[in-house]
Formats: structure tokens, C-alpha cells, sequence
């Protein structure tokens, strides 16, 4: 399989290109900035560079691409512009690229507005109207919607569903699940949350 991951040089995303190379899969990452490339290539990764926010069609950054996958984000301290042009923009830019199967990372909170804090409100607003978009776009979609990410090493165990409490999961699960995701058909139409659990990765994914 042909992997293009958006937001390629970000801690899931390289998580995530890794897992795809390991695996025998063709990884490319889109990257904003040159001095990235280096970092794809330690992870046998192709480093494709590609500004989603100044250019108005991506297309070109994913050619041939038989998925992508949105792990991109304006990331803390971005005003609400950015998480307009980042969060929301540059994943619709994407969808319209015209890559059929498309996994997008949101957030766990992104269905759920009655959880948003007014400082938080401009993030999950952009990433459910990223969500919505791709859910109306006729496309192979899956959109995981993981806890508050961390660095803790990964245990491959996690829980899967819809309406789940507020919870935690590694990077390095997110990156597996994803990894799961693109492998397992049965995933295509779902949009599911994301925590730590004591469900093997697999076994959770192709139960959904």
C-alpha cells in the first residue's frame, strides 16, 4: 500500500510512517520544512515537501497515494486562525485531493461540544467541521478520534468505541491503530474514540 501521512514529521506521524515502513508498505510524509526530510528517511520514509496551507491543491503531493492519512494540527500555542487554516483547512484540502481512502486523526471531545472549553472551543470546532466535511465527502473514510496523547512507551492494548470517557493513550498506540486501521476494510465508514484499554490492538480494530 501507498501512504501519504499529512503532518509526516509529527510525533504520530512519525510513529506512524515507521510502522508503515516496517511493514512493507510504500510511507511518504508531507512536511512543511526542508530540514525534516532527514528525520522521514531515519524511519525509511519519503519525505514529500509540501506547505498545506499555502497551497490551494494538494493533489500534487499525493500522487498515486492509494490512502492518506490527516496527522497534521496548528499544534499548542496556535491562535484560532490557525487552527482554521490547519485543523480544518488544510484536512479539507486533502479530502479534496481525491485520494479515496482517507483516515483522519481527531480528537475525542470533537463529537462531543457539550465538553468544550472556551479556551479549547476554536480547536474541537475546526476538528468537527473537519470531521463532518469528511463524513459528507463520499470518500473511504475512517475517523479515529483518540484520548489525550502521551509519550508513555505503548502497550498495544487500548479501547475502542463511541462515548467513551475521557482518557489517555500513547502516540505509539495511536500509530498501531492507525497501522490497523488501513489494513482493515471492515473500518471503512466508522468513526470511533481512541483511549488505553486492555483489548490488543487488532482484535480491537476488526471487532468495530
Amino acid at each position: 500500500m501507498d501512504v501519504v501521512v499529512a503532518g509526516g514529521h509529527g510525533k504520530v506521524g512519525l510513529r506512524l510512517l515507521r510502522l508503515l515502513a516496517d511493514r512493507g508498505h510504500r510511507a511518504r510524509g508531507l512536511v512543511r520544512n526542508h530540514e525534516h526530510v532527514p528525520d522521514l528517511a531515519e524511519v525509511g520514509a519519503e519525505a514529500v515537501v509540501c506547505d498545506m496551507e499555502a497551497l490551494d491543491d494538494l493533489s500534487g503531493c499525493c500522487t498515486d497515494a492509494d490512502a492518506v492519512v490527516f496527522a497534521a494540527g496548528a499544534g499548542p500555542g496556535s491562535g484560532p486562525e490557525r487552527k482554521r487554516t490547519v485543523d480544518l483547512g488544510a484536512a479539507v484540502k486533502l479530502i479534496d485531493a481525491g485520494v479515496r481512502r482517507y483516515v483522519m486523526v481527531s480528537a475525542i471531545s470533537a463529537g462531543r461540544p457539550d465538553e468544550w472549553s472556551e479556551p479549547m472551543r476554536p480547536y474541537y470546532e475546526a476538528k468537527a467541521e473537519a470531521d463532518r466535511r469528511l463524513q459528507q465527502s463520499g470518500l473511504d473514510y475512517t475517523i479515529v478520534r483518540p484520548g489525550g496523547l502521551t509519550d508513555d512507551p505503548g502497550t498495544g492494548l487500548v479501547t475502542v468505541g463511541t462515548g467513551l470517557g475521557r482518557g489517555a493513550i500513547p502516540r505509539d498506540d495511536v500509530a498501531g491503530v492507525l497501522l490497523s486501521v488501513l489494513e482493515s476494510p471492515n473500518t471503512i465508514g466508522k468513526t470511533f474514540e481512541l483511549i488505553a484499554g486492555d483489548t490488543p490492538v487488532e482484535e480491537a480494530v476488526h471487532a468495530l
